[in-house]
Parts: structure tokens; sequence; C-alpha cells
């Protein structure tokens, strides 16, 4: 039986682990778990998988959860603030640490499991994207396993098993579109933020699937793979698949193509990444080709997807540049979710502030460079935002 934390249990990529560990109790058991500030739903998840340790980022929320379960026994420590999440992800005898908290928070949380010589399910992206230059090192420092947990970098990872080392010649990340894939480039500027969180294939968390509609998780996903996978810029494309069945292909040295196939459902790459390198038999449902229909490809069209071309551009740049990139995202999305700046202003606020960041672009970078650029980027957005009358203008400012 696999022991496991979970930072960001009460999140999407949490609740979904924690469904594998419910219909698996003889793979699975939880030692840690750790959430935001949704007492509510951690409590009930304490009760349900009795931790060892539990950590609520939102320190004022740490008498309400002792409340909650005050009647359990034993008791779980329970810890609060970015420190106790970090303990949490840090504790015990645990195996494997499932990386579910969205954004940069989820770095400390990374660097303290890797040091503590625990494999990461890497279900946060933005780690890699902004921490690699810290984080890779520290992987081969300590030797643990660097798993992915996402839907198109375990597709990679599935479809390299057995491949010899340097068979690989390119990767191909497919793409839903997102919500405005089928949209023309004009109404663009009329997008509200129901319109942002309306995935059409994947149920995720807001953040996330504004990311999709802007393709920026696609452009994030470019530079994952180029850590993960080491291959170049110029040999990670990126292509648009509607169906979301493929969720990405490998090329080989002598052209052949491999690809994961499945329906839509983010536990597949979870559970892949907990039981690896064995298969787990699950009652899911399989894959019906006939019922799935056609399946369909095209380019992505870089007039409606700026952000996909700045990220390539980010990650070619390296350094310190990679961690501003993201926390301007996170901020400009978090703005946006807010109503308080445009669909448009995302990528448009992103540009400017990767510019301004140019010439103090650092090309190794410590964690506190990195740190830096992270406070530093999200300052930037912010004070562009308010220096506006009207949030639209934010173009003029590049």
């Amino acid at each position: 039986m696999k022991a496991i934390t979970l930072v960001g249990s009460t999140g999407s990529i949490g609740t979904q682990t924690l469904d594998i560990v419910t219909q698996y109790p003889d793979q699975f058991r939880i030692v840690g778990l750790a959430a935001g500030r949704n007492v509510e739903m951690l409590a009930a998840q304490i009760r349900q998988f009795r931790p060892q340790i539990a950590a609520i980022s939102a320190e004022e929320k740490l008498p309400a959860l002792r409340e909650a379960i005050k009647d359990l026994d034993p008791q779980p420590i329970l810890l609060a603030g970015v420190a106790g999440v970090i303990e949490v992800a840090r504790y015990g005898e645990s195996e494997t640490v499932v990386t579910g908290i969205v954004g940069c928070a989820g770095l400390l949380p990374t660097i303290a499991a890797i040091e503590a010589g625990k494999d990461i399910a890497l279900a946060n992206k933005e780690t890699l994207i902004a921490g690699a230059p810290v984080v890779l090192p520290l992987v081969a420092k300590h030797g643990v396993k660097l798993l992915p947990a996402d839907s198109e970098h375990s597709a990679i990872f599935q479809c390299l098993q057995g491949v010899p080392k340097r068979g690989l010649r390119r990767i191909l990340l497919t793409a839903s579109g997102g919500a405005f894939r089928d949209w023309d480039v004009a109404k663009l500027a009329e997008v509200t933020v129901a319109d942002a969180i309306k995935h059409p294939n994947w149920s995720m968390g807001r953040k996330i699937t504004v990311d999709s509609a802007t393709l920026m998780n696609k452009g994030l996903e470019v530079i994952e793979a180029h850590y993960l996978f080491g291959l170049d810029y110029d040999n990670i494309d990126i292509v648009i698949h509607p169906q979301s069945i493929i969720h990405s292909l490998i090329e080989l040295q002598d052209t052949s193509v491999l690809a994961q196939l499945g329906w839509p459902d983010m536990r597949l790459p979870l559970l892949y990444a907990l039981s690896w390198p064995d298969r787990i038999y699950t009652n899911w449902e399989r894959l019906d080709l006939v019922k799935a229909g056609n399946l369909t490809f095209r380019e992505p069209d870089h007039q409606k997807y700026p952000c996909m071309q700045l990220a390539y551009a980010v990650g070619r740049a390296g350094g310190s540049m990679p961690a501003v990139l993201n926390a301007a995202n996170e901020q400009a999305v978090a703005l946006f979710l807010e109503e308080k700046i445009q669909f448009l202003d995302i990528p448009r606020s992103i540009e400017w502030v990767c510019d301004r960041h140019q010439n103090d672009n650092r090309t190794n970078p410590s964690l506190d460079d990195i740190l830096a650029a992270d406070n530093w980027a999200r300052g930037e957005v912010l004070a562009a935002t308010e220096k506006l009358a009207t949030p639209s203008r934010l173009i003029s400012l590049h």
C-alpha cells in the first residue's frame, strides 16, 4: 500500500486524487492533507481519510478547523499558513506527494517534499515552469522521481515507456482550443468571465479553465515539456484537437508517431503517476473509438492565442523569465476573474511585464531570485492596472 500526501486537497486535482484513494483503499493511503481555505471540505476529508497531519493555508481558519474535527480520536497534527503546508509536504513516511496546489504557491511545498526524499506526482505545472532551475538539480541530488500527473505530459510519459534514450525526436501537445476555439477573433473583446470558464471538454478549476481559453495553459506546457523531456523548443509543437481523445503524441527518430488516447478524465493520469510503473485495473468507462467518432486536428490560430507564442519566446529566454511569465499570468487571470480587466488584457499585460523584465533576466536564478521575480511580476500587473482609467487601455503601455 503506497503512502500518499496530498497538497491542494480541496481543489479539482485533490478531490479526484481522493476519489482514486477511495476506489483503491488496498493500494493507497493518505498520510497528509493540505488545503487553502475550505474548512468544511478539508474537515470532511480528514474525517474520511484520517491523515496523520493536515494544514490549512489560511491561518485565520485554523480555529474553525480544530472545532470541526474536535471529536476525532486520535487527532491529526493540525498546522496553518505556508509553513504548515510545507511541513505537511515533507512529513512522515509518505512515498509520493501529489502537488495539486494551483500556481506558484506549490513551489515551496514541492521543494520541501523533494528535499525530504519523496517522489512527486506533479499536477502543478507552474512549479516546474517557474522553478525548474532550482527544482531539477534537487530532483537529481535527492534521487527522487518527478512523475507528470497532468493529461498531456502523462500521455508523453506513457508513450515514452520502452523508447530508447535518444529515440525521441518531437513532441506534439494536443490542445482542446478552450472555450473560444470556434469564436471569431473579433468577438473576443466581448468575452465575459462566464464565457471563459465554460470548458467544452474538461471539468477544471476557474484559473486553469481561463488559461485554456487563452491557450496559455498550452504555452506553459511547452515550457514544462522542455524541462521534463529535454527537447529543444523547435521540437515541441502544439496542435488543436477539439475532441480531447488523443492527449498528446511523440514522434520518434524514424518518424513513427505514438499517441495516448482516452476519454477526458483527469483520474487516469493521476492514477498512472501514483501507480507507475504498474498498471491498475479500473472499471472506468473504456474508450470506444466508434462512439468517439471523428478525431480532427488543426493548426492553432496565433492571432486568437497570442499567449502561445509569448510562452515560446519566454521559454527560449529562460532564466527567471518563465517565473515572470507565470506570475504575470496568474495575476492577470485573477484580475479578469474579479472583472477588473477584460479578457484581451490578459495577454497584453503579460507581454508588457515580460518586456520590462528583459534587462533584469537572471540566466541562472536562485530560489530567492525566482521568488523575487514572481513577486515583482505580480506587483507590476497590479500597478499597471491601477494606473489606467479603463483596464482596456493596457495595450497602450506596451
